[in-house]
């Protein structure tokens, strides 16, 4: 059966973006996942700062959908690259947030935000998950005993 997360109520929050799991990458601390991403769109400029010191996920967010701003070009190539060493770099560096990942077992994982599609389930179950393919891919890498990032 099928392991659903998402609000900060449910079990399994600790597996989401949003989770206040913080991690160093790429020379900076990074409060969660969501702010690594958003971040990234703007990669080596002072807005990717600001995104960084952005006071909780949702902000974040918001900050990253900008386009006052523009994105990198080749983000669309890079995002799941992006979005997977982060999401590494969250449980390789939290054991209590690992001990929840690893404990789901082999179970598939499913963000289920009602409102993405593209990283969740969506509303009516037929989003494409990539989050929670991304982070069964990290429960299998980090099982294994690697940690292996790929490259963007």
């Amino acid at each position: 059966m099928p392991i659903r997360f998402y609000l900060s109520k449910d079990p399994y929050y600790e597996l989401t973006n949003h989770s206040a799991h913080g991690f160093t990458l790429d020379g900076h601390f990074w409060p969660t996942v969501e702010h690594y991403y958003q971040a990234q769109k703007f990669a080596g400029s002072a807005y990717a700062d600001a995104i960084r010191d952005a006071p909780n996920p949702m902000i974040a967010r918001r900050m990253g959908r900008d386009r006052e701003h523009p994105i990198r070009p080749d983000w669309d190539a890079v995002k799941e690259a992006v979005m997977y060493r982060a999401t590494l770099a969250k449980f390789e560096s939290h054991p209590d947030a690992l001990a929840s990942l690893l404990s789901t077992g082999e179970e598939e994982l499913v963000e289920a935000s009602p409102r993405d599609f593209y990283w969740g389930s969506g509303a009516d179950g037929s989003g494409l998950n990539r989050y929670g393919q991304i982070l069964m891919q990290v429960r299998a890498l980090l099982r294994s005993g690697r940690g292996e990032t790929p490259k963007e």
